[in-house]
């Protein structure tokens, strides 16, 4: 058997094949493994941004009502372990390693009969499929991808609910050049007669391409939609909340994320009534009711769930990188916007709550991803910029980046190292009341959250 530190670097030397789409390797490849997904109940989640969060949501919900939950995400921001969890514990290094050997002794077998290797995400979802099933998950809660219909996850046959967060521009090489080609592959995952939620679209042709699938498809859709969420609050910034600050830390078990947030989202919401949330990104609203609608269609099909079980599950929940703070003297942030629509999510969040701080970036992006608009919508609000180079074979490098900012704010400083622009985003920080903000890439967030360690330790 592989140990984990053999079973990582077998993940990292596949990862150079890069990414293929389509079903026919996936399918072979769990063929090979008796087709252990299908014996399996699964929520799919699709969509451009918010997927990890409603997938967080919708475990705790499920935990809550004390169901054994099985939670697969992609990519993974500190741990390739966290990608894997049952009842919000991250798969073990030994269980680890021992899927990965299972899964590559098929690749071995496919590779000896002609085919080519799977790709690393289809090796790293069939490690998921395997370890759901043999740990009897009563229900897995699984992340797509970038896409949707030719994504390896979308193999599973007959979901209990299809989920399709928001919609928004981003993998164009891959998934087209407009919103409707986009959400078309995104809706991909919409299967014969099974159920549908889907946080509704700003534009009326997107709804339509969602709308003409779920007919055709005879899949019941319904929406979610934030404009009935009332009384939207934002507690806790800067200081000990005091609305929500006991309620929801007696609740919080810290299942997805050693975390330190005392910052809390409230809001009224329908018959379920105040819904709390330790995320506190204004987006997560919208992820929210995702999350409760999706539940309030499981509960229409038999599950026992109860609204007050929603409302924990809701207070529980917890997800990596977005929003996440790791201080509070001086208020230190990380958030994973990385695309034109999670910028200008992360920005509403700033105009709700933080007008009163000296905002602080650290930026690293991908090569890929539309930074320009990124930068464009998020550099007005802030007093610095520090840039990096994320480690990563896409990263933009953290000099061209500076170079483009410097196109939208005055003040941009590009550092080396991640661990410089910690340094001297910490030393601003404290000169006067100003908070810390890191975006643009999930893929350094892992190495920030180290840099900082280090520097408090």
């Amino acid at each position: 058997m592989l140990g984990e530190i053999e079973a990582e670097a077998y993940l990292n030397k596949i990862s150079k094949s890069g990414c293929i789409l389509g079903l026919e390797s996936m399918q072979r490849l769990m063929e090979e493994l008796l087709n252990v997904h299908r014996n399996i109940s699964f929520i799919h989640v699709a969509g451009t941004n918010g997927k990890g969060s409603v997938c967080a949501m919708i475990s705790s919900i499920l935990m809550e009502a004390g169901l054994k939950v099985g939670t697969y995400t992609s990519p993974a921001v500190f741990d390739r372990k966290e990608q894997y969890q049952i009842n919000g514990i991250p798969v073990s290094s030994h269980e680890f390693a021992a899927l990965i050997t299972e899964v590559k002794q098929a690749c071995e077998r496919l590779c000896a009969k002609g085919y080519n290797h799977p790709t690393v995400f289809e090796v790293e979802t069939a490690a998921a499929f395997l370890y759901f099933f043999q740990n009897n998950c009563q229900i897995a809660v699984l992340e797509t991808g970038m896409g949707g219909e030719t994504d390896a996850t979308n193999i599973i046959e007959k979901p209990l609910v299809s989920v399709l967060t928001s919609i928004s521009m981003d993998h164009r090489k891959f998934l087209g050049d407009t919103l409707e080609q986009i959400a078309k592959v995104k809706a991909g995952i919409v299967k014969e007669g099974c159920p549908v939620v889907a946080i509704k679209p700003k534009q009326a042709q997107v709804c339509e391409v969602l709308e003409n699938i779920c007919n055709e498809k005879h899949a019941v859709l319904t929406y979610a939609e934030a404009k009935y969420a009332e009384d939207v609050q934002l507690c806790g910034v800067g200081e000990k909340p005091s609305c929500l600050h006991n309620k929801v830390q007696e609740a919080a078990t810290n299942r997805f994320d050693e975390q330190t947030d005392s910052m809390f989202l409230s809001f009224q919401y329908k018959k379920i009534g105040k819904i709390s949330l330790s995320m506190a990104g204004i987006y997560q609203v919208e992820n929210a009711i995702c999350a409760i609608e999706t539940v309030k269609v499981l509960r229409a099909s038999g599950f026992n769930i109860s609204d007050n079980q929603i409302e924990k599950g809701l207070q529980k929940a917890k997800w990596q990188g977005r929003f996440s703070v790791l201080c509070q003297e001086p208020l230190f942030v990380m958030d994973g916007a990385h695309n034109e629509d999670a910028a200008e999510k992360l920005r509403q969040t700033l105009k709700m709550g933080f007008t009163n701080y000296k905002i602080i970036y650290i930026i690293g992006v991908l090569a890929d991803k539309e930074h320009k608009k990124m930068l464009e919508t998020m550099l007005p609000l802030a007093q610095s910029v520090f840039t990096v180079t994320p480690k990563n074979p896409r990263a933009m490098e953290g000099q061209a980046l500076a170079q483009e900012a410097a196109m939208y704010h005055n003040e941009v400083t590009y550092c080396s190292s991640i661990k410089e622009a910690v340094d001297r985003a910490l030393q601003c920080a404290r000169q006067d009341k100003s908070m810390i903000l890191a975006f643009g890439s999930l893929s350094y967030l892992g190495e920030l959250r180290e840099a900082f360690k280090e520097k408090e330790s």
